[in-house]
């Protein structure tokens, strides 16, 4: 595998990067979060003032609470270069290899999906966080060799959905470890009106609220939704975002009040329906609405958790009164 189909390379002072995206570049643009950016902001002035690299982090939760946008920043703070590579793509040592001879002192190294990593890669991993080297078998079975390789000090900053899935050698070599939450209406708000803003477009208060409410506690669904619904009203109005063509498009889009997509439905009527309420396991969830498993724990899973329309039991997944509620559905019991 070439090093460039694993690691990407992130020159922060590009203004072509920049202004590509809509992600913030500092701790101070940032929205929410409050309790993790401030420690971060904290520790970062910190390895700085002490000359040293920061300690590595591990950031979790859900997916599109801004764990890789906060590794960019970090990059930023520090005043270095990211470089980002996959759990799943480094399959063995060589890849790994690949990954940290690219890096120069103080860089910083993301690693999305840190929990997909080959157990063995995690092994050779504990090394070069620890002591900055790396420690790889070259050569055939009875002609084999270890080579050591000498490492400049970095930070490696992992992401995951699942930090269970971590071993815990490798999660206890972390120094810092950070659990990102939902995000709140208001700041899901502000978020929206600033996406507005780098794009340039005009989106009302009542619009940006309203979108808002609809994006599941997640900056990357809102993002996602504001886009979609900023093609509305390009086509279908005059440009302007306002809370008409907002609940006309997110009706077109079959996004519900609470954030729910058709997925969600469908999986809580397969539950229902198929499975009188629950409980059920979740491989036979998965095979009655052909999603993968990963995906219906990873993406809507905790947000029906969240919301109290779905129950997790040692027999499988439950359906809640509330859920039955919402779809207008009467349980067999009160009929």
């Amino acid at each position: 595998m070439e090093t460039e189909s694993i690691i990407k390379k992130y020159d922060l002072e590009d203004d072509n990067i920049v202004d590509n995206t809509i992600r913030p570049e500092t701790i101070s643009e940032y929205i929410g979060q409050n309790d993790v950016k401030e420690n971060i902001k904290v520790f970062v002035e910190a390895a700085k003032m002490r000359n040293e690299p920061l300690d590595h982090v591990l950031l979790y939760g859900p997916p599109g609470l801004g764990k890789t946008t906060l590794a960019f920043i970090i990059a930023h703070e520090l005043g270095t270069k990211i470089k980002t590579a996959s759990g799943p793509s480094i399959e063995k040592s060589g890849d790994l290899a690949a990954v940290l001879s690219t890096l120069d002192p103080g860089d910083v190294l993301f690693i999305d999906e840190i929990h997909r990593m080959p157990r063995y890669i995690e092994e050779i991993l504990y090394a070069a966080m620890e002591d900055f080297s790396l420690e790889i078998i070259i050569g055939s079975e009875g002609n084999s060799r270890n080579i050591k390789i000498d490492l400049p000090p970095f930070t490696l900053v992992g992401a995951t959905t699942r930090a269970g899935d971590i071993s815990a050698p490798l999660r206890d070599r972390f120094g810092i470890v950070s659990k990102l939450q939902y995000y709140s209406i208001d700041e899901l708000k502000s978020i929206i009106k600033r996406t507005a803003h780098v794009l340039q477009a005009e989106i009302t208060d009542e619009a940006a609220l309203e979108l808002a409410k609809r994006s599941r506690g997640t900056p990357r669904i809102a993002n996602r939704l504001f886009k979609r619904v900023r093609d509305f009203a390009m086509v279908k109005g005059n440009g302007l975002i306002d809370i008409d063509i907002t609940k006309n498009a997110l009706d077109k889009l079959k996004i519900d009040s609470l954030g729910l997509d058709y997925t969600d439905h469908e999986l809580l009527l397969a539950i229902i329906n198929k499975f009188n309420g629950g409980p059920v396991g979740i491989e036979a969830l998965s095979s009655s609405i052909g999603e993968e498993i990963t995906t219906i724990e990873d993406v809507y899973e905790p947000y029906l958790l969240q919301m109290g329309l779905l129950k997790r039991t040692s027999r499988g997944r439950v359906v809640t009164d509330k859920a039955y509620d919402l779809l207008g559905i009467v349980p067999k019991e009160r009929k």
